[in-house]
């Protein structure tokens, strides 16, 4: 029985938050830091994946848990074995969990990166776009929405505000879920005309997608 396998028995009912077969030997260190976007582990089979999970746990090292687990979630991995897989790494690495990295499965995550990727960075500023993860369960049949908006704060400390009712959009304190930092961590520290542009344009082509969409303006 695996690692991933044992462990998923004695973490089923834990709270959410967020040497591999076939890759040269090296330390899972070099992955601290590495954007998601970049999708190190993208080179290797589903064996090798479960293995690099395995091994993440065993070590309780957030980062390469974290990569792996968003590289099985990229490729379209069953919604139930990326929440195991989240429950079991949060278990044993909570410390060092990337924040990019969510903390609950939600389907459309693939979708959200192809498109914030489309955009790039302009000049450097002191603005950043960012990303809200909605609940809309009791309202809508797709479960979830999206916030964009743009702050000169970190999306983190933006959504604390959100959440505290300082300026807060509506939609994000009643319905705001968590950050989702992974897609849009090459939209940081824009200067602020671009991240006003590029808000925009976000909302619109992930609306244009079929996400239901609050905030872009």
């Amino acid at each position: 029985m695996s690692r991933f396998a044992a462990t998923i028995r004695i973490v089923k009912s834990a709270p959410q938050r967020g040497r591999i077969l076939g890759a040269p030997a090296e330390s899972t260190r070099t992955l601290v830091g590495v954007s998601p976007a970049q999708r190190p582990l993208s080179a290797f089979g589903a064996a090798a994946l479960r293995a690099a999970l395995d091994r993440a746990l065993e070590r309780a090292d957030g980062p390469a848990g974290a990569h792996a687990i968003h590289e099985m979630w990229m490729r379209g991995e069953l919604s139930l074995n990326i929440e195991r897989a989240l429950a079991a790494l949060w278990a044993v690495a909570a410390e060092s969990v990337p924040d990019w990295l969510p903390m609950r499965h939600f389907e459309r995550l693939p979708d959200i990166y192809e498109i914030a990727l489309r955009f790039e960075r302009g000049a450097k500023g002191r603005s950043n776009v960012y990303l809200v993860l909605l609940d809309y369960a009791d309202r809508r049949d797709e479960p979830h929405g999206l916030y964009v908006g743009m702050s000169r704060y970190t999306p983190a400390q933006r959504f604390d505000q959100h959440k505290a009712g300082i300026r807060a959009a509506g939609s994000v304190l009643r319905r705001g879920l968590e950050v989702l930092t992974g897609p849009t961590l090459h939209l940081q520290q824009l200067e602020r005309g671009a991240a006003a542009d590029i808000e925009e344009r976000l909302a619109e082509t992930l609306r244009a997608a079929g996400f239901f969409v609050q905030g872009g303006h």
